[in-house]
């Protein structure tokens, strides 16, 4: 199921190794959240999945440091009254969080000087606008 509509959108999750969680959702919603146990937390051992790489691995490590217990990745939904529509909520976000955590960084940018016809162009609007400017005020010239 968490295989669903991956491509492109981060790496393929094995259902094997997903650790599904299901509890009752907080908030507004009567009888209904009092009885049915719609909120899904997925988990995902980041350091032992089969669906990374060893330098995605590493990178996922390190950028999702803040998030992880042990090295486990745990994201929960709780947005829909649908435990099905929760499931693909949570699986969702897994695979975006590690995704990005995936991602190899930007390019470094490389510092660029303007030319001279851009340094040209700015000095004469400067002058323009300076001229323009001066010729709103309310000067005297007697």
């Amino acid at each position: 199921m968490a295989d669903k509509g991956a491509a492109g959108r981060g790496p393929a999750l094995p259902e094997a190794e997903l650790v599904w969680r299901f509890s009752r959702s907080g908030g507004p919603g009567g009888q209904h959240v009092n009885t049915s146990d719609t909120r899904v937390s997925v988990s995902l051992d980041v350091a032992a999945t089969s669906a990374l790489t060893g330098r995605q691995r590493e990178r996922a490590l390190e950028r999702l440091a803040g998030r992880l217990r042990g090295t486990v990745l745990t994201v929960t939904a709780s947005d829909t009254r649908s435990q099905a529509r929760n499931r693909e909520l949570a699986a969702e976000r897994l695979r975006s969080a590690l995704a990005a955590a995936c991602a190899p960084p930007p390019r470094e940018r490389r510092a660029t000087r303007p030319s001279r016809a851009a340094r040209r162009r700015r000095v004469e609007d400067k002058r323009r606008r300076s001229a323009l400017k001066r010729s709103r005020s309310c000067r005297s010239d007697d």
